[in-house]
């Protein structure tokens, strides 16, 4: 199978974290990403970790992806991170509103990651390529489905080039997602976020708080399986290819793995799609 595949990490947090991070980035390019993506914490807490993982990937030979987020941001500010990803030169994007820091007011220049979008692309053209979130099960905190699928398409009309979507495991949803988004004149590529599933209570309580479904035959087997954590990977494995498959089988135009830094998971389903 030939598809464009990329990976995303999150800045590590210990010395440690970060050796453990470059030994998984090596399994990984076996598999030659188009990109690599790093995280961006609330408020831009891990701006420092993100940006210095950013350049590890890219000394490394790789194309890298900086999270980037407007919460709380100043244009000034903004201004200047562009300036120096732009110095370190990084080419890709992914654009998003972010979360506040618990306890902050709202604040800071921008209200929508839209704005931002508009704001990269009024100040650098077309340097960087501007990946958006996309939420087939509606964002958590969307007013009503239509709002969010609105709210979708103002981010690709300011100026996306791509969309990657939060992980799911009901590809009707995807689907639907994408045609309604054609209808409305938001016609950029739409990536799959792929969650490996490794670990079922972590998995259940990260879905509950990101809006991402697991459908209730999956919850129901995961949770069937008590602590026999060799059964939830192969029963993982198993789900997430067939969703890759059926993706693949569709067309998609590409596959973005959440790696939630490791290897050895995401580097199954890719020997098991053949990719």
């Amino acid at each position: 199978m030939t598809l464009p595949i990329s990976f995303e990490f999150f800045p590590p947090k210990t010395p440690e974290g970060a050796d453990k991070l470059r030994t998984v980035r090596q399994a990984l390019y076996v598999k030659k990403p188009e990109f690599c993506s790093v995280t961006f914490g609330a408020g831009g807490s891990t701006q420092e970790g993100t940006f210095g993982t950013v350049g590890e990937i890219l000394a490394e030979g790789v194309s890298a992806a900086s999270h980037f987020s407007c919460i709380g941001a100043t244009k000034a500010g903004v201004r200047e991170q562009l300036a120096t990803l732009k110095a370190m030169g990084v080419k890709r994007l992914v654009a998003l509103r972010g979360d506040l820091p618990s306890g902050y007011g709202a604040g800071g220049e921008f209200s929508y990651a839209s704005d931002l979008v508009a704001f990269i692309r009024a100040e650098t053209g077309d340097h960087f390529h501007i990946e958006v979130a996309a939420y087939p099960e509606v964002h958590p905190q969307a007013r009503s489905a239509d709002a969010d699928l609105q709210a979708y398409v103002t981010k690709v009309k300011a100026g996306a080039n791509s969309a990657i979507t939060q992980y799911f495991y009901n590809s009707d949803a995807y689907f639907r997602f994408v045609d309604d988004a054609h209808k409305l004149g938001a016609t950029v590529p739409v990536v799959p976020g792929i969650m490996p599933i490794t670990n079922s209570s972590q998995l259940l309580r990260f879905s509950d708080a990101c809006g991402a479904e697991v459908p209730r035959w999956i919850r129901l087997r995961l949770q069937g399986y008590g602590d026999d954590s060799t059964s939830i990977k192969a029963f993982g494995l198993d789900v997430v290819t067939d969703l890759c498959d059926q993706l693949h089988s569709a067309g998609v135009p590409a596959l973005h793995f959440y790696s939630m830094n490791q290897s050895l998971p995401t580097l199954a389903i890719c020997e098991r799609l053949g990719l």
